[in-house]
């Protein structure tokens, strides 16, 4: 329980062609304890547009009014977790699906008025990720968390969070030893687009903050700053490569570390 990785995957890590869920199984059969974030903003997206609902986005993060908040509960607690699951099960793993609300594991209130209702966490219940961690099984939690902050009468009771965001506040409530994203880009770039292998977290803050880093990458590298305040290690790595989530864990990944 002392040396858990917490794992964020995105739509880019979903494909048939992925070796993620591969890696999650060989790490979990080698003892190791993981906890497993997933977001599914491109099928999100997709419903949205079946149902004929607009999709906006400020800042890399997806506006939600009552109609797309019902339409991403249903795909990311309902559609995309459990063939995540099913996918881990089927490889030989032992996992167990649950949304941020099941044991109120993520609490939220309201982030940002011009957002609607996209929560941001203010505690993380651990009990229940310890629980199944302690009975041998991967937790993979999707990002719909509980409205239980400030929520006026008529507002629904869920809130949907920003993966990137919610990945890093569970790496830090859990004690994880290692935070690692997988996403469809080569890690964290400079201005003339060269990959950057390492850098501090002041540096990291600095590429947000002058614009470098932007849309998808600012939530991730704010994931990243968070979770290092419990965490040993943090990077944002290629998820599209064979088996890059293994190399990394073993220590001959590519992308980039965020250190303290």
């Amino acid at each position: 329980m002392d040396r858990i990785i917490v794992v964020k995957i995105g739509g880019a890590t979903l494909g048939s062609h992925d070796t993620t869920l591969e890696d999650v199984v060989h790490l979990q059969q080698q003892g190791r304890a993981l906890v497993i974030v997933h977001g599914g903003g491109k099928l999100i997206t997709q419903w949205l547009s079946r149902h004929g609902i607009s999709t906006q986005f400020v800042h890399g993060e997806r506006v939600t009014d009552r109609p797309t908040l019902e339409v991403a509960a249903a795909v990311l607690a309902g559609l995309v977790n459990k063939e995540i699951v099913a996918a881990l099960s089927n490889l030989g793993g032992r996992a167990i699906g649950l949304s941020g609300a099941d044991g109120a594991l993520l609490q939220c209130r309201v982030e940002k008025a011009e957002l609607g209702y996209v929560g941001a966490v203010e505690k993380v219940n651990t009990a229940l990720l310890e629980t199944l961690l302690g009975a041998g099984y991967v937790p993979v939690v999707s990002t719909v968390g509980l409205y239980a902050f400030d929520r006026p009468p008529d507002a629904p009771q869920l809130l949907n969070i920003n993966a990137d965001l919610a990945a890093g506040e569970i790496a830090a409530a859990i004690g994880a030893e290692k935070l690692v994203f997988l996403t469809d880009v080569a890690g964290v770039c400079d201005q003339s687009g060269k990959l950057l292998p390492r850098l501090s977290s002041g540096e990291a803050e600095a590429l947000v903050a002058s614009g470098v880093a932007s849309g998808g990458m600012i939530p991730k590298i704010k994931g990243c700053l968070r979770a290092l305040e419990a965490a040993a290690a943090t990077s944002i790595i290629d998820g599209r490569q064979p088996h890059a989530l293994l190399a990394e864990i073993e220590g001959r990944g590519g992308g980039t570390s965020i250190y303290k």
